[in-house]
């Protein structure tokens, strides 16, 4: 196929890119044909494909098995459609001969080889189980059916078929969203040889045959005779027929002697089972374990050290389930092995109130909850210092889009702290800056939530079910203070006057106790 002095262009620069990216043979080739791609992945239910990825210096390299003896494509798509996605595709006709192309989809079934091939096939090979491809590709190209690679979550698009037809099939076609511009691997972390590990859990709870349940509990921390730090946790879930955990959230605790016991609604009749508000662990739909940098740790052991835990568990059980009993939780890794700065858990965003609302019908419709650093030391009960970032999670539900928040310093934008501009509410996990953001007393954060309801035609309200909406980021940093949460929150009178409601005296007294409480 002829190509376009563009697609020529861009065709030499991906080849000088892959130069730059992949050295010589004498000087240990990171990522050729036989090299241990870090990051893998499992791309649908039944484990019939797998992925390795790894990447370097603007370009990315793919390994896809697949139990087929038939062709195989890995492709980017987007959150809507797939028409449009790109694909890259390949496989061994039964003579023997390998087929490799870059190719798009113009269809819901129907591919189309690119203009301009940006994808470089290193090694393509089937046996009698799987077919095998290897491929590179940059971030970005100057093809636009090339979809980009980004660090925001990407949606990546798998297919295979029985022989070597080029035919999509969607009962062998699946997407899965992954954040593959990982900043740190899990093995590039030591392990300390001293590890305590903690399970903090709920046994044996029947889950109600509600849509939303919030189920909280007391557990107590490991006693241990001197200081420790928690270096890592990672959910512990059970499985069942569908999906019931949306998220656990471990809350620190002092002592014991004013705790309620036994399981119950975290917001309900019982106010003790909302005691504590201090996130220190916390996991959510399509998480996975997280292992913080070698740096920092969540201190217990010390005289002011929390003690205790409170472990939230919100259910989702929107097909009203029966007898369905669950023991999930969090199971955290402690170490005597101390590092150098005791970490702490900032929550920010819009503070979730009833009064939060998204119109129906919105293609894009954005909240903002502002942070004011400058209540840190009144907030704190002492000056407060300089604190660094270091990892974040982002959290709305279903509406969400995209997510960011931005660092100000006297009425200068300074920075975007942390983002995803392709929010998946299904992969909501903890994730490391590439670099420690330094916040200041007096600096602004501002939290931007999109969010479209093309699909509603009612009021979307803020509220802790699914159906309804959050607006929250998480930051983790150092030192740790006694600051849990900085939040932005409406003028709840003037929200009601544009509802076209009266402020009745509910609301004008819930706008009082808000503000006392913050």
């Amino acid at each position: 196929m002829l190509q376009t002095p563009g697609a020529m262009a861009c065709a030499l620069l991906f080849r000088l890119l892959l130069l730059t990216a992949l050295p010589t043979s004498s000087q240990g080739n990171h990522l050729g044909l036989t090299s241990r791609l870090r990051y893998s992945t499992f791309l649908d239910p039944s484990n019939v494909i797998f992925l390795h990825w790894d990447f370097e210096a603007e370009i990315i390299t793919f390994e896809l098995q697949v139990r087929t003896a038939g062709w195989v494509g890995l492709g980017i798509t987007n959150r809507y459609t797939r028409v449009g996605s790109d694909l890259v595709v390949g496989g061994v006709s039964p003579d023997g001969n390998v087929y490799f192309s870059d190719e798009h989809l113009v269809d819901e079934d129907a591919l189309e080889e690119d203009g301009s091939q940006d994808a470089e096939l290193l090694a393509l090979t089937e046996d009698a189980v799987y077919t095998t491809m290897r491929f590179s590709r940059p971030f970005r190209s100057c093809d636009p059916h090339d979809q980009d690679i980004t660090s925001d979550t990407v949606r990546v698009l798998a297919a295979y078929g029985p022989d070597a037809t080029l035919k999509l099939d969607w009962e062998c076609t699946f997407v899965k969203s992954i954040f593959l511009l990982q900043i740190v691997h899990p093995d590039d972390l030591d392990v300390p040889e001293d590890t305590i590990i903690h399970d903090l859990e709920i046994t044996d709870f029947l889950i109600p045959e509600d849509d939303t349940t919030y189920a909280c509990t007391f557990l107590p921390l490991p006693i241990v005779s001197k200081k420790h730090h928690i270096y890592k946790f990672e959910p512990k879930l059970v499985h069942h027929k569908e999906t019931m955990v949306h998220h656990i959230v471990g809350y620190a605790c002092g002592k014991a002697s004013a705790l309620p016991k036994g399981i119950s609604d975290c917001y309900g009749a019982h106010p003790a089972f909302s005691l504590c508000s201090q996130v220190i662990v916390g996991w959510a739909v399509g998480g996975t374990s997280y292992q913080f940098p070698g740096d920092v740790g969540i201190s217990i052991g010390k005289p002011l050290d929390p003690q205790w835990v409170r472990l939230e568990i919100h259910y989702s059980n929107f097909h009203s389930l029966p007898d369905v009993y669950d023991s999930s939780g969090i199971r955290v890794y402690l170490t005597a092995q101390l590092r150098k700065y005791d970490m702490g858990v900032l929550q920010l965003g819009f503070f979730t109130f009833p009064i939060h609302f998204i119109p129906p019908g919105a293609e894009s419709f954005v909240s903002y909850g502002l942070c004011k650093t400058e209540q840190f030391e009144e907030m704190n009960g002492a000056p407060a210092p300089d604190i660094q970032v270091c990892g974040y999670l982002l959290h709305t539900h279903l509406a969400g889009l995209t997510l960011q928040a931005v660092q100000y310093r006297n009425g200068t934008q300074l920075q975007t702290i942390c983002k995803d501009d392709s929010y998946d509410f299904n992969l909501q996990e903890t994730r490391d800056l590439p670099s420690r953001v330094a916040i200041k007393p007096g600096d602004e954060l501002l939290v931007e939530c999109h969010y479209q309801t093309l699909d509603r035609d009612s009021l979307t309200f803020g509220g802790p079910n699914t159906v309804n909406e959050m607006c929250l980021i998480f930051l983790f940093y150092y030192p740790q203070n006694n600051i849990s949460s900085c939040m932005g929150y409406p003028d709840i009178i003037y929200v009601a006057h544009e509802l076209g409601e009266e402020a009745s005296e509910r609301v004008i007294l819930e706008d009082k106790t808000l503000k006392s409480d913050l």
